[in-house]
């Protein structure tokens, strides 16, 4: 940190952000958008109160880009993630700065600039995430203002009003914003000076904002029957009879509990990658031993990053013991206690310098190593076989590549404008349709440049179509014609698909080949049904 040490600290906050703001708009540009992304750009050309999945936000942060440009790509549907994740790691850094000082809140920016998971699922994908991080960094700024002013006596003041509605935004965000506001509650009724939040006019006032910042998702729910908290706190958790079945044996075993959240713990930290996940992992567990014990000096400061970010990342991975979770969920409060690492940095860096300066170098260095690999991989097929690549010998071929999963959306409306069958099959039909929901963001973001969907309807008919259930009445549909995209599973031609059941006639009007270094990577059938005679059962999954 010796050269930076010629700068201020302003200007260092600066170069860092831009700095990681460039580089997150290259991997914008050419990381191809995931089905919960494409999906997510489905809320946001059907605009309501909230949605079956997740709160309203996201649907605003998706749509952002794609209402400033006119344009949907995997790029304009990330332009809200890239502005709110900007926006969140300089309130981290504010936020670190006023708890713990100025070079704490320095490295934690860095540190935070660094972990894979944050600068992607966080800073990149457009995910409900990103607005959830955003004002989950709001909420601990003012919270550091609120409760660490100058002077010594706490008293409550305004800024619980404020406090309040940004928690009442991150649960319009995600559904983990309520868990922030637990972890407020609880910081406040285990600390002595804090508990004059209970007795305060202001909490009053507060309880009132939330509740009528949450009023967008508390009418939706009732419309539909509470279907999105059922879904959040049940169904969510449901997988296929097998998984259920050894889950069921893992409760019964209690060794391999332990196992599976050891297992998520090392996972987790994979994802924040191990020269940071491995630190933050141990200095929580200090600071939560020494902060916790009732012999202890508290440390105000620390307690209420731990109160805020524990129930978060400890609670999740303990539940990884008894189901499968994915890697997001955790990470909110693993974004908190990245502050408490900042403060250690900075006290490491105090005494022995180059050290810290070689981590951060070598960590920075090797992750984005690894995400050049990766988009040269998924853009080029650098690592498959075969490839097009002179002198470089892939080792994946494309049927066993995972990568293949994401969808060149770029690609695929390319070749479904220059297929004329099926340019002609859509003129002749009434709507759009697919049969599972994580295509149907593919076929909507594919779709989105072709004049002749403007007035066509995108609808999901099959056994998994969560929000699209919400959206287009199908009874509607009845008696129209019909486009069915959808893609080829295994490497036989689809035969006897279940919705051709649905109407009277049905062909097959193209076949469209994604290719990837010369290699087909993935295939998507068109279909036409003509006369609608009925309407699947609705389900939800």
């Amino acid at each position: 940190m010796r050269k930076s040490e010629a700068y201020s600290p302003s200007a260092a906050v600066v170069t860092i952000i831009g700095v990681g703001l460039m580089i997150r708009v290259v991997i914008a540009l050419f990381l191809y958008p995931g089905y919960d992304e494409a999906y997510y750009y489905v809320y946001s050309q059907n605009l309501d109160w909230s949605y079956f999945d997740h709160p309203v936000m996201v649907a605003l942060t998706t749509g952002l880009g794609v209402w400033l440009t006119g344009m949907v790509n995997q790029f304009t549907i990330r332009i809200g993630s890239l502005i709110l994740y900007t926006g969140s790691l300089y309130l981290l850094y504010l936020t670190g700065k006023k708890l713990f000082g100025c070079q704490s809140g320095l490295f934690s920016l860095v540190i935070a600039s660094c972990i894979p998971i944050f600068m992607i699922g966080f800073g990149v994908l457009t995910l409900p995430d990103a607005p959830l991080i955003f004002f989950w960094s709001l909420t601990l700024y003012w919270c550091s203002l609120e409760f660490f002013r100058e002077f010594s006596c706490y008293q409550p003041s305004y800024r619980l009003v404020i406090i309040s509605l940004l928690v009442g935004l991150a649960c319009l965000s995600k559904y983990h914003g309520f868990l922030l506001g637990l972890g407020l509650v609880g910081f406040c009724i285990s600390n002595p000076p804090y508990r004059k939040v209970f007795l305060s006019s202001w909490l009053w006032w507060a309880i009132a904002v939330f509740l009528i910042i949450l009023l967008p998702l508390l009418y939706w729910n009732w419309q539909h029957d509470w279907v999105s908290f059922g879904f959040q706190l049940s169904k969510r958790f449901q997988s296929t009879d097998v998984a259920t079945k050894l889950a069921s044996e893992v409760t019964l075993n209690p060794l391999n509990v332990l196992l599976n959240v050891l297992l998520t713990a090392l996972v987790a930290s994979g994802y924040l990658f191990p020269s940071f996940g491995l630190p933050l992992f141990w200095v929580t567990a200090k600071s939560s031993y020494y902060q916790f014990q009732c012999r202890q000096t508290p440390n105000y400061p620390y307690r209420l990053i731990l109160w805020v970010s524990l129930p978060v990342s400890l609670g999740f991975i303990l539940l990884g013991g008894l189901t499968q979770i994915l890697p997001t969920w955790p990470m909110p409060g693993f974004w908190g206690l990245t502050v408490i690492l900042g403060d250690y940095s900075a006290k490491w860096h105090q005494s022995n310098p180059v050290m810290v300066r070689r981590w951060l170098y070598f960590s920075g260095g090797v992750i984005l190593t690894i995400f050049a690999i990766i988009l040269l991989h998924l853009n080029l097929g650098l690592l498959q076989k075969p490839n097009k690549i002179p002198f470089i010998d892939g080792i994946i071929p494309p049927a066993a590549d995972p990568s293949t999963q994401l969808v060149d959306t770029s690609q695929l409306s390319r070749l479904l404008a220059l297929s004329p069958e099926f340019c002609e099959g859509l003129d002749s039909s009434d709507f759009v349709f697919t049969n599972r929901f994580y295509l149907g963001g593919y076929v909507g973001m594919s779709i989105a440049s072709l004049n002749q969907v403007e007035e066509k309807p995108l609808v999901c008919l099959g056994e998994d179509c969560r929000g699209f259930n919400y959206w287009y009445p199908l009874e509607k549909l009845l008696g129209k014609n019909g486009i069915f995209i959808t893609e080829r599973l295994g490497e036989s031609e689809s035969s006897a698909l279940p919705e051709e059941k649905y109407f009277d006639r049905w062909r097959k009007i193209a076949e469209i080949a994604l290719k990837r270094g010369g290699e087909t990577t993935r295939i998507f059938e068109v279909y036409q049904g003509e006369n609608l005679k009925k309407i699947p059962q609705l389900q939800e999954k």
